[in-house]
């Protein structure tokens, strides 16, 4: 193998990660650690390197693997929104991912075990849903409502680590923005899922979206980002502000909540406006932590 080859293949497995959403995992911990603790500790390192690269390897490295039949058939693969993998990279994906995962998970064992046990299951549960998602016999994706709320596992569970390394309180305030965010997590599967209706149809994947239906799935991922913002007005001050970011959301989603199965896939418009809105809402809801932090 050539260094050039060698070069390609390694970034092929690198884009299966999706890099443009490493941050997604990585800040619900960081955040919830920092904001909770106030410092900066080998807990918090390891862990939001662990969540910002490995775990993503594994979670969509696998994902990657199993749902190859389906990303042959799906016009977006190949790019930011994953990668269409040569099945000859099929192995050492899995691979990478088990290898870079397992160091960081025994490291965090180590860390937070001992003076926090409930962050051993809270772990557990978080890599579960990672493989369980995609995995054979298992197939949690494949299964619809149980797809959706899985997926948002993958992003809350982080943050409840956090959270339990951290002994934190468990308060109404934070049991509602926990719950918001879960309800956000969802909202974003679900509307992800519509732009696949047709390629995972062909393949014979079942979703939420091939459940429903496209435009049943839009309206009802409208109502739970419209829930999680109601939710956000229950939380702590100054977090009732961000209960209005809720509505560019709801505004990407909206064009979209009558579209045929047909046209699925014109929905892609949408989720792209949504990767992108992360980024600004992320920028929000990061002011509105530290403004938390500073009055709290």
């Amino acid at each position: 193998m050539t260094e050039t080859s060698l070069a390609r293949d390694v970034g092929q497995v690198v884009l299966s990660s999706r890099p443009l959403s490493w941050i997604n995992t990585a800040f619900p911990f960081a955040a919830a650690y920092l904001a909770s603790t106030g410092r900066v500790d080998a807990v918090l390192v390891v862990g939001t390197i662990f969540f910002l690269v490995p775990y993503n390897l594994l979670m969509y490295g696998i994902n990657d693997v199993f749902d190859y039949e389906s990303d042959l058939r799906n016009p977006r693969k190949g790019g930011a929104e994953g990668a269409l993998l040569d099945p000859r990279l099929h192995r050492a994906t899995a691979a990478a991912g088990i290898l870079t995962a397992v160091p960081f998970v025994v490291a965090l064992a180590l860390l937070a075990g001992p003076g926090h046990p409930w962050s051993l299951p809270v772990l557990a549960v978080s890599l579960f849903a990672v493989v369980a998602y995609s995995v054979p016999r298992l197939r949690f994706k494949e299964r619809p409502l149980l797809d959706s709320a899985t997926s948002s596992t993958h992003f809350v569970s982080p943050a409840v680590f956090g959270l339990v390394c951290a002994g934190a309180a468990f308060t109404p305030a934070l049991v509602a923005l926990l719950a918001a965010f879960f309800l956000w997590g969802m909202a974003s599967h679900a509307f992800g899922a519509v732009q696949d209706v047709v390629p995972d149809r062909e393949a014979g994947i079942a979703s939420i979206a091939t459940a429903l239906g496209a435009a049943a799935t839009v309206r009802l991922a409208i109502g739970l980002w419209a829930a999680a913002g109601l939710f956000m007005l229950l939380t702590a001050w100054p977090g009732p502000l961000a209960a209005v970011l809720a509505l560019p959301y709801i505004g990407a989603a909206w064009p979209w909540r009558a579209v045929s199965d047909e046209r699925a896939h014109m929905a892609n418009a949408g989720w792209r406006g949504f990767l992108w809105l992360n980024y600004l809402c992320g920028f929000v809801v990061t002011m509105l932590l530290i403004l938390w932090v500073t009055i709290r």
